[in-house]
C-alpha cells in the first residue's frame, strides 16, 4: 500500500479522505509525523494556499502529499469570507464566532446564495495537480444540527431542506465540497 501525507491535523478531514481513498493509500497525518508547526497560509486564494501548504510539506518531508484549502463564498458579501473563512472573526479560528459574524453581516440580506469551495493540491514525485469541489446552497438565519463543523449548521445545500449539520455523516461525505474534490483526486490516482 502506498503512503500519502495529508497536510492536516484535522481529524474530520482525515476520516473523510480515508473513506474516499479506500484502502489503496495509507494516509499519514501531520501529527503522525510529529509535526505540529503552523503551515503558512499567506496566499490570497484557496488555490494558492492549498499549493503553498502542499509544497511546504513536500519539501520538508520529501514525500508525496496533498493539502486542501476550503472557503465559504457568499454572494451578498462579495465572496466573503472566502480564503479567510477559518479566521473570519479573528485569528482564533473560532467557528462559533465566525458563524455569528457571518449571520450578522447577512442581516437584512435577501440574497442568501453561497457555496463551499475546496481546492486540493496533490504533489506526486514533484508534480502538482489541483482538484476543485463546489457545493452550492444558501445560508439560513439560525444554526441547525449537530453534525459537521465550521459553517455547516447554517448552510443548506441546493436540493436539500436540511443544513449540512443535520444531514447524516455518510450523506455529507458523499455530497460535500471536500468529498467532491477528493473524489476527483481519487479518480486521478485511479483508485
Amino acid at each position: 500500500m502506498k503512503s500519502l501525507i495529508f497536510a492536516t491535523n484535522n481529524k474530520h478531514k482525515i476520516e473523510e479522505a480515508t473513506h474516499i481513498l479506500h484502502d489503496k493509500y495509507k494516509l499519514i497525518s501531520l501529527s503522525e509525523l510529529g509535526f505540529s508547526d503552523d503551515i503558512p497560509e499567506t496566499e490570497p486564494t484557496l488555490e494558492g494556499n492549498a499549493s503553498l501548504k502542499a509544497w511546504f510539506i513536500y519539501n520538508k518531508f520529501n514525500t508525496d502529499c496533498f493539502a486542501d484549502d476550503t472557503g465559504l463564498e457568499v454572494d451578498a458579501l462579495n465572496g466573503e469570507p472566502g480564503v479567510f473563512s477559518a479566521r473570519y472573526a479573528g485569528d482564533t479560528h473560532d467557528f462559533s464566532l465566525n458563524t455569528s459574524k457571518l449571520l450578522g453581516n447577512l442581516e437584512g440580506q435577501t440574497n442568501r446564495k453561497a457555496r463551499f469551495r475546496t481546492v486540493v493540491s496533490l504533489i506526486i514525485e514533484g508534480v502538482e495537480t489541483r482538484f476543485e469541489g463546489i457545493l452550492e446552497g444558501i445560508i439560513i438565519n439560525e444554526r441547525k444540527g449537530s453534525h459537521g463543523f465550521g459553517y455547516d449548521p447554517v448552510f443548506v445545500p441546493d436540493g436539500y431542506t436540511q443544513t449540512i449539520a443535520e444531514l447524516p455523516p455518510d450523506l455529507k461525505n458523499k455530497i460535500s465540497h471536500r468529498a467532491l474534490a477528493m473524489q476527483k483526486m481519487a479518480d486521478f490516482l485511479k483508485i
